[in-house]
């Protein structure tokens, strides 16, 4: 069993001082039996979050940062043929424009439908195709692109952009020269959609541009039926929403982290990846002397300042 944990920390004041305070025993049993080895990652300002380069680093995957396939992945798994061509995610998303800056709204907040989403997609599809881009719809917020100009193309996940200032992560790489374009052309087209007029007066957040993710070329993805890659800790913690983050926490302990203990106890393989911001930290499960093995079991480290670290 490798369980995956993205968001398992934050470096947010308040989410620290939720996580200091969250019992979380099955976590704290797998603390006494795995041990910490590899650690991926350098800081909050790589394009890739760390737990994308950890689950890439487990698929086999290379690429630099910002130069992982998920675009290519994401859409081979929403029944797009990718082919051998350079693909790019595009999620229609709400840029809010503030006093001093834009930031990104997170793509939930949009309720998008399957019907608006295609009405848009239609919509913004010509643009791309008189340029020589191929565009395929794969979900209400998953669009996605082809074109050579994508291959090797570094990109920020979404993940690091939600409710964050855009300035930091827009690409500023030569090959995104026609892209920038085509997002200007974008929004102007969309600003001016009748159904964005509809969401306003609905109450709703206007679709008004797209982000970029995911750039390249697919990768072959090993089947492994033994990862699991729980993602219930993102949408709070990217909401900032540490009473229901805390409450994921909680569930995450009493099912996916209550059986990976049981499995560690039985000396079954165990795999345990937790990723912060800056980290992704793999613990696993080694054979131990039996004297180390019962003084861990009475004084396990606690899981707040691994996590902390993240």
């Amino acid at each position: 069993m490798h369980l995956m944990i993205p968001f398992a920390s934050v470096m947010s004041d308040s989410g620290l001082h939720t996580l200091r305070d969250l019992t979380l025993p099955n976590l704290s049993k797998l603390f006494a039996r795995l041990t910490p080895t590899r650690r991926t990652g350098t800081d909050e300002y790589t394009l890739n979050t760390p737990h994308e380069r950890a689950l890439a680093e487990a698929f086999g995957w290379s690429g630099d940062d910002g130069c992982l396939p998920w675009a290519a992945h994401a859409a081979a798994a929403d029944g797009v043929d990718t082919g051998t061509a350079a693909w790019g995610q595009l999620t229609p998303v709400h840029w809010h424009v503030g006093a001093d800056h834009v930031s990104l709204a997170d793509p939930h907040a949009l309720f998008l439908s399957a019907q608006a989403s295609h009405t848009l997609y239609e919509a913004v599809k010509p643009l791309f195709e008189s340029e020589g881009w191929s565009l395929a719809w794969g979900s209400p917020g998953r669009w996605f692109a082809a074109h050579d100009s994508l291959d090797n193309l570094p990109s920020a996940s979404l993940d690091r952009v939600v409710g964050r200032n855009i300035d930091l992560w827009m690409p500023t790489h030569p090959q995104a020269r026609l892209l920038r374009r085509l997002q200007n052309e974008v929004q102007m087209l969309l600003y001016q959609h009748s159904l964005n007029d509809e969401r306003v007066g609905l109450g709703a957040l206007p679709v008004n541009s797209f982000w970029l993710s995911g750039c390249g070329r697919a990768q072959p993805v090993p089947e492994d039926r033994d990862r699991v890659v729980d993602h219930r800790l993102r949408q709070p913690a990217l909401a900032g929403d540490w009473a229901g983050w805390a409450e994921a926490w909680r569930a995450l302990d009493a099912g996916p982290l209550a059986e990976a203990a049981e499995r560690a106890r039985q000396d079954q393989p165990v795999t345990l990846t937790l990723s912060g911001e800056r980290f992704a930290q793999r613990l696993e499960l080694q054979p131990q002397p039996l004297w180390t093995r019962m003084r861990r079991q009475f004084s396990a480290p606690a899981p707040y300042p691994l996590l902390a670290a993240l």
